[in-house]
């Protein structure tokens, strides 16, 4: 159920995307400019687009939602206290490298016969 919600999720997240990317630029940003009163206070009608990038937002956040609450009762029974208690009894080892991982000494240097 879960991943049926998350690939859902996705797939309105990439729609969202992809509609706000293809709207039109109102230029302005911010509210700046433009300004003459009227009837619809400067707001122009909302298109097709506009509607279907509102009804992606909703369903957007519909899908949050139902994620943050299947996630909730999966783990409603076990505390992050628990899951460290078990982890912290189990015995780690550490392999021994020994000093393979250090640098040769100058011992260890073979020795090469110098051409004088």
């Amino acid at each position: 159920m879960e991943n049926v919600v998350l690939v859902i999720h996705l797939i309105l997240a990439l729609s969202l995307i992809g509609t706000v990317l293809l709207q039109r630029s109102e230029g302005g940003g911010l509210g700046m400019g433009g300004g003459g009163g009227g009837a619809t206070g400067g707001r122009p009608a909302p298109t097709a687009m506009s509607k279907v990038t509102w009804i992606l937002a909703i369903a957007f956040i519909c899908t949050s939602i139902a994620l943050t609450l299947i996630s909730a009762s999966n783990s409603a029974n076990s505390s992050v206290v628990d899951r460290v208690d078990t982890e912290a009894t189990e015995e780690t080892t550490v392999p021994d490298l020994g000093e393979s991982l250090l640098p040769p000494s100058s011992d260890d240097a073979p020795l090469i016969p110098s051409a004088d």
